[in-house]
């Protein structure tokens, strides 16, 4: 019995949200969460652990992007997370003026 094509061959709308969320949704998410562990903490020592964290953040990111059913809900996600790693990278920076 063959298989339905319908599972075969996915829409291009559906490939291009899950590759473009898992590379550059994945990629933003791990900076900013980088970004905002260094805006409450020494800075210096977060980006230089970040050199290989993100990387492992990153390939984790990757990996939830394309195993997830529907890539625009990952989207939806990872913009979710990035903004409320940019407002936690906002008030480390109100709030820690010096660091």
């Amino acid at each position: 019995m063959p298989a339905n094509t319908k599972y075969l061959n996915p829409s291009f709308w559906s490939r291009f949200s899950k590759i473009t969320a898992a590379i550059l949704g994945g990629f933003i998410v791990s900076i900013l969460f980088h970004l905002a562990i260094a805006s409450w903490f020494n800075h210096v020592n977060v980006i230089i652990t970040s050199t290989y964290s993100s990387l492992i953040l990153w390939v984790g990111l990757i990996i939830m992007a394309f195993l997830a059913k529907n890539g625009w809900k990952i989207w939806g996600l990872y913009i979710l997370i990035s903004i409320i790693l940019s407002i936690i990278i906002f008030y480390g920076k109100a709030l820690n003026p010096l660091v």
